[in-house]
Formats: structure tokens, C-alpha cells, sequence
């Protein structure tokens, strides 16, 4: 039972947490290049800078839940995978300096729907480390923590 503690608290709080900073800062970024407080190469290649490790972390955080068999988690982290992988293999991944205007709506939109859905992840991933939590001090006399699933 030690290895759910430890995916709960150690893998996919911490992951959960950089996806959702990683992305606010993504919004962040494009929100000052729609108010100009910074050009479009700086924020570019800030955007840019962290695309790659996004989906990365994003593809390893989906085959991990998949291969552990958390279900929940493996099918709300599916879509966004699938959704990286399509862009990154027609090369739509990173920003162009010089188009970044012409998108510049759709990239925004884009990512605050990744963080309203990394927001949902995290919640979720609260409330199983909660139930785990719980579960370990005793208090819930369930031998199963995955019953509510």
C-alpha cells in the first residue's frame, strides 16, 4: 500500500502542480504580448522554453497512470496527450515570432482550457491523496481506497 502514498504524493501531486504553473505562466506571457509589455520574441522563446518539458512530463504523467492502472487519471490526461502528440508531429508545437499575432487568440484559448483541465487534475489528485491519507491514519475502516473509484 506504501506505492499508492507515494504515486499519489510524490509523482503526481508535484507533476500536477508544475503543469498547472508551467501553463499559467504560458498564459501569463501571452496575456503581456497581447497588452505589449513584451515583444514577441521574448515572449516566444519563454513560451517556447517550456513546451517541450510540458508534453513530456504531460505523455509520462498519462502512460504512468495507464500502467498503474488509475483509470480516472489516465482518461483526463488522454486528451491533452493525444492533443500534443498531433501537434507536435505536424510541428505546431512552438510559437513563430514572426505569426505570433495571427494566433495569438486561439494559443491563449488554448491554454487556459489546459488549465482549467490540469486545475480539474489537481483537485482530483487532492482528493485521492486525501483518501489515501485517511486511509493510512486509520480513521476510514474501508480496506480498499480505491472503492470510491
Amino acid at each position: 500500500m506504501g506505492w499508492k502514498l507515494f504515486f499519489w504524493l510524490v509523482i503526481c501531486f508535484p507533476t500536477s502542480i508544475a503543469l498547472l504553473a508551467t501553463t499559467f505562466y504560458q498564459v501569463l506571457i501571452l496575456s503581456d504580448l497581447e497588452s505589449d509589455y513584451i515583444n514577441p520574441f521574448d515572449a516566444s522563446s519563454r513560451i517556447n522554453y517550456f513546451v517541450l518539458p510540458e508534453y513530456i512530463v504531460q505523455g509520462a504523467l498519462c502512460v504512468l497512470c495507464l500502467f498503474t492502472g488509475h483509470w480516472l487519471m489516465f482518461f483526463l490526461t488522454l486528451p491533452v496527450t493525444c492533443y500534443h502528440i498531433m501537434r507536435y508531429v505536424k510541428r505546431e508545437h512552438l510559437i513563430d515570432v514572426t505569426e505570433v499575432f495571427r494566433g495569438l487568440n486561439a494559443e491563449r484559448k488554448f491554454r487556459l482550457a489546459k488549465l482549467v483541465m490540469y486545475l480539474i487534475l489537481l483537485i482530483v489528485v487532492i482528493f485521492r491523496l486525501t483518501l489515501i491519507g485517511i486511509y493510512y491514519l486509520g480513521i476510514e475502516t474501508d480496506d480498499d481506497p480505491g472503492s470510491f473509484w
